[in-house]
């Protein structure tokens, strides 16, 4: 019993609604976009840390099609 898994309790979901809230109030999109592109600096900021907060914790495929992995071994001749 108890909640559903994942989901947010209320105080998770209010600093979440008001982060949400303050950053449309800075701009939104179009401020974060200015931001990047005013110095490369941000830009690596951008790509380094906020961006993959999108992207999912865990990577998971189909266990009836795996992923194929290709190992390339590299040696070092001398002449």
């Amino acid at each position: 019993m108890g909640r559903k898994k994942g989901s947010l309790n209320k105080t998770t979901r209010a600093a979440k609604d008001a982060i949400a809230a303050a950053a449309e109030a800075l701009g939104g999109a179009d401020r974060l976009t200015a931001w990047v592109q005013e110095d490369p600096a941000n830009e690596r900021v951008f790509w380094g840390t906020i961006y993959p907060k999108l992207l999912p914790l865990q990577v998971s495929g189909d266990p009836d099609a795996p992923l194929a992995i290709q190992v390339i071994k590299r040696v070092v001749v001398r002449p």
